[in-house]
C-alpha cells in the first residue's frame, strides 16, 4: 500500500510502498478512503511536533470503510471515522490507502454525514463541536454575550465560528488576516472581526475591560492570558492549541475574582460518549453544502507540500487528502 511514514525523529516524511502487514495493527481493519489535514499533521510531516514512535504512519484522521472486525461493535461494509486516538502520533494513522485500529474511539459516521464530508469535518471539526459542547456544559448562553475565536481562519476557528453562530451565538472572530479573510469569517457567520494584534502582541493587565462572555481559543500564550483578563464575571475560556506557546503568563485573579473558567477540548483522549455527542452535534447544526465551500480536496502524493502551506498559514478552511488518488 502506500503510504506517508515518518521514518526518523528530526527528517520529514516521505511517500512509500509498504508492507500492510509490517505496519498494521489494531482490532479492525479498514479501506481508507479519505483522511485530512490538520496543523498537527503539517508539524509532523516535517519532522518535529507530535511524532512519538518510528516508523509512523502519519494522518490524525481516518474515514473509511470497515473490512474486518474483532470487535462486536462494527461489522464489515461500515462506514466509520477516528479522529486523535494517538494515530498520527504513537499509533499508524490515515496518511494510508489501509488502517488498522482499535475499537475505542472508533464510531460509525452519523446520518446524513458523508464520508467526504467526515474527513472535511475531521480533527478539526471535532474540536470545534468539543469547544462548543464545552461552552454549552458551562452555561454559556447565547444572550450572554460576544464569543471571541482566535484562529478564525484556520480549520477549527472555522467550524467553531460556523456552529456557534448556528447555535444562536454572537461571534467576534480574531485573525491576522482580517482584510484578506473578512469577507470569508462574515459568510461563515462571524459578527465582527478584531486584529489579532489587539490580543495577541502585549500583555496587559491580569484584569481588563470586560469583553467576552466566552472564548474558544488556538493560540495560547499572551493571547490566552489576554484573554482571560478580558472575559465577563462567569465567563468561560476554552483552550484548544499552543501556536504562540505553551506557556500562559497570567495571574489567577480573573479565576478568584471574576469566577472565570478555563477549560480544554482534547482530541486526542476523549471518551467514546463524548465523541459521539460532539458527532450528532455536528449532524445536527453543521450547514453541511456549506462545508464544501470551505473544503478542498488533494491526493496522497500531494500531502507533502500542503504539510508546509499549513505550517505557514497559506490554508483557509479544510483540506481533505483522497488517499486512492
Amino acid at each position: 500500500m502506500r503510504a506517508i511514514i515518518a521514518r526518523q525523529q528530526g527528517q520529514p516524511a516521505s511517500l512509500e510502498e509498504v508492507d500492510e502487514s509490517t505496519l498494521l495493527t489494531g482490532d479492525v481493519g479498514i479501506d481508507v478512503d479519505y483522511s485530512s489535514l490538520n496543523y498537527k499533521d503539517g508539524t509532523a510531516l516535517s519532522g518535529t511536533g507530535i511524532v512519538q514512535a518510528w516508523p509512523l504512519v502519519l494522518g490524525i484522521d481516518v474515514v473509511g470503510t470497515v473490512t474486518d472486525s474483532a470487535s462486536p461493535r462494527f461489522a464489515p461494509g461500515d462506514r466509520v471515522v477516528l479522529n486523535g486516538a494517538r494515530i498520527g502520533e504513537s499509533l499508524h494513522g490515515g496518511f494510508a490507502e489501509k488502517a488498522r485500529v482499535a475499537a475505542d474511539s472508533l464510531i460509525r459516521i452519523p446520518e446524513p454525514i458523508s464520508p467526504l464530508r467526515a474527513a472535511a469535518i475531521g480533527t478539526a471539526g471535532f474540536t470545534a463541536a468539543l469547544a462548543v459542547l464545552a461552552l454549552e456544559d458551562a452555561g454559556v448562553q447565547p444572550g450572554d454575550g460576544e464569543v471571541l475565536v482566535t484562529g478564525a481562519a484556520g480549520g477549527t476557528g472555522s467550524v467553531t465560528i460556523r456552529l456557534l453562530a448556528a447555535r444562536g451565538y454572537t461571534v467576534v472572530a480574531s485573525t491576522g488576516r482580517a482584510e484578506e479573510q473578512g469577507d470569508y469569517l462574515r459568510t461563515l457567520g462571524a459578527a465582527r472581526l478584531i486584529d489579532r494584534n489587539q490580543v495577541s502582541t502585549e500583555l496587559g493587565k491580569p484584569l481588563q475591560s470586560q469583553l467576552w462572555a466566552a472564548a474558544v481559543d488556538a493560540v495560547g500564550s499572551t493571547t490566552l492570558a489576554n484573554i482571560l483578563a478580558q472575559t465577563n464575571y462567569g465567563g468561560t475560556v476554552v483552550s484548544y492549541g499552543l501556536v504562540q506557546g505553551l506557556d500562559l503568563p497570567t495571574t489567577v485573579l480573573h479565576f478568584i475574582l471574576r469566577a472565570v473558567t478555563l477549560t480544554g477540548a482534547n482530541s486526542v483522549d476523549a471518551p467514546l460518549a463524548l465523541r459521539e455527542r460532539a458527532w450528532a452535534l455536528l449532524a445536527e447544526t453543521l450547514d453541511l453544502p456549506a462545508l464544501d465551500g470551505l473544503t478542498e480536496t488533494i491526493g496522497l502524493g500531494d500531502v507533502l507540500a500542503a504539510g508546509e502551506q499549513i505550517q505557514q498559514g497559506e490554508i483557509r478552511g479544510r483540506v481533505v487528502i483522497d488517499v486512492n488518488r
